[in-house]
């Protein structure tokens, strides 16, 4: 199954005063880092779009529990007094907190059609344990997008 990335693409802006003059600090998102947590990375300018987009997608190889974690490089800028934006040199990487997927293998059967499916037990998603973690993908890339 396809899993669909995506974030919140706004800028930061913090404002304050600097010897009494009022100054505008922003942060501008320009490149995402995803790492998939099986040893696949993407890294992209894009900013994904919720689902059914799949602007930015990945699937797992492996079925367990993966932790997906997202830097977002980000360039600054300043403006004082209502002036003009101005580039600040450099950038910064920030990385979000993970964030936990559970990759499930599932297979079509035939069932009795009388028993009704609890899809909130087990086998469906087990407790996070060692033994439930998601393997590394032996075939992980890098991919930009």
């Amino acid at each position: 199954m396809v899993n669909v990335l995506h974030t919140n693409p706004e800028a930061q802006t913090l404002d304050t005063e600097l010897l009494g003059v009022p100054v505008q600090v922003r942060a501008v998102p320009i490149e995402y880092h995803w790492d998939l947590g099986d040893g696949n990375t993407i890294t992209t300018t894009k900013p994904g779009e919720p689902f059914p987009s799949e602007q930015v997608t990945a699937t797992y190889s492996h079925e367990g529990w993966y932790d997906i974690t997202l830097t977002t490089t980000f360039a600054g800028q300043f403006s004082v007094d209502g002036g003009e934006w101005q580039d600040i040199d450099g950038t910064i990487e920030i990385a979000s907190d993970p964030v936990e997927i559970f990759s499930k293998s599932l297979e079509s059967r035939l069932v009795n059609s009388d028993v009704p499916v609890d899809e909130d037990t087990d086998p469906w998603i087990p407790a996070r344990s060692p033994e439930t973690e998601g393997p590394r993908d032996p075939e992980a890339t890098h991919r930009e997008i």
